[in-house]
């Protein structure tokens, strides 16, 4: 019979993303052959999932996405205690935070088996060059005591490789694990428009993720101001620290009664079908799990061309392409496809048709299953630097 391995999934916030991904992947793994526990920061509705389906989760107050040395030296040896207790044979780390912290821990319990994921990266071209550089510098010196890496994403993947932040034979390409559900019709829209309370006659921009500064809010509602259309209704779901900021600047963009926050739901996949275009502004990205969810609802998108985006947003085939921080550029591509309804359809039935079975989560669970049981490339090198406060 083949051993049962306990695995410590390390996640800063079990939210949608980096979350999703985890709790997908790991629900998709065979429980015969697994135990899996969660260790988070904070989480969402997620946490209850993870939960719903027979895991452990272990919430840590310290492990926080900010920089912050008291927490993140908390975290640290509450993380070393609980691995040393737990006796783990995998630990599993997500982000750059946990990623960092999770890592030292696992490396200082002697655990077997170190997996970290990349859904994106800490460092991006908006950062202070030396910010940037540090933040570099960290990733390669973790590199060095992480036995298997997991990028979601060809352009994840190639950047770490080529930044020589992990080693070609150690990385391998994963997809984002969204289930694809039965196309939307008619009634999926109208009920769509309905839940998010759309005035008749309206043509709907909206996007789905954290109201923060990797997802650039002031840019979506820049360039919802820019077209000019008082026929024109934009929609943000999701939460967080920036909203109060980002409801006062659509007001004073002129968007006061033309743009809800809808805030955190559980029901995104019922309202995407509402939208004519999916709209993301982010500055930096992995490969976005609401982009993928999007295209599962035949919708349109136009997003920034970072990281892993372009391998699924295909310039002129699947989506529309914009720089990062050119609002203008995102309001002529969303004025482009609202005025060229069917350009838009044809851009959304096209990605929905080129969805592919790797980024299911059956994929993922066998990629998992793969690389928790591989046997090692080589063994650990000894890490180079002291214990340094790294960023979310």
């Amino acid at each position: 019979m083949t051993q049962r391995l306990r695995v410590a999934q390390v996640v800063t916030r079990l939210m949608a993303g980096a979350g999703g991904v985890a709790v997908r992947g790991a629900i998709a793994l065979d429980p015969d052959r697994y135990e899996v526990t969660f260790v988070v920061g904070s989480g969402n509705r997620l946490i209850q999932e993870a939960q719903s389906a027979g895991f452990d989760v272990t919430v840590m107050q310290h492990l926080r996405s900010e920089i912050s040395p008291a927490n993140d030296l908390r975290a640290l040896a509450q993380l070393k205690d609980f691995l040393r207790v737990g006796q783990f044979d995998i630990v599993h780390t997500h982000s750059a935070k946990a990623g960092a912290l999770g890592r030292l821990a696992a490396h200082d319990a002697q655990v077997r088996r170190i997996v970290h994921t990349y859904h994106g990266f800490p460092f991006h071209e908006f950062q202070p060059r030396p910010k940037r550089l540090a933040y570099v510098r960290i990733e390669k010196s973790l590199g060095k005591i992480t036995d298997a890496f997991l990028a979601v994403g060809p352009a994840v993947a190639a950047e770490a490789i080529r930044l020589r932040i992990a080693a070609p034979e150690r990385v391998r390409t994963i997809g984002v694990a969204v289930s694809a559900g039965p196309a939307p019709d008619a009634s999926d829209r109208a009920e769509a428009r309905r839940l998010l309370a759309v005035p008749p006659g309206m043509h709907v921009v909206g996007t789905v993720g954290r109201l923060d500064y990797q997802k650039a809010p002031d840019d979506f509602i820049n360039a919802l101001a820019a077209l000019n259309r008082p026929d024109v209704f934009g929609v943000w779901i999701g939460d967080g620290p920036l909203r109060a900021r980002m409801e006062k600047l659509a007001a004073r963009r002129g968007l006061a009664g033309r743009m809800s926050f809808v805030g955190e739901r559980t029901d995104v996949s019922a309202l995407l079908p509402g939208l004519d275009v999916f709209a993301m502004a982010s500055r930096y990205e992995g490969l976005p799990c609401a982009i993928v969810e999007a295209m599962a609802a035949s919708r349109a998108v136009v997003a920034t061309a970072v990281n892993a985006v372009p391998n699924i947003v295909v310039a002129g085939e699947t989506g529309l392409l914009v720089p990062a921080g050119r609002p203008e550029l995102l309001s002529r591509a969303l004025r482009y496809l609202i005025d060229n309804p069917d350009v838009a359809a044809r851009l959304g039935a096209t990605a929905r048709a080129q969805l592919g079975e790797e980024l299911t989560p059956a994929a993922l669970g066998a990629v998992l299953d793969e690389t928790y049981r591989m046997p090692l490339v080589a063994a650990r090198l000894p890490i180079s630097t002291a214990l340094e406060v790294v960023g979310p």
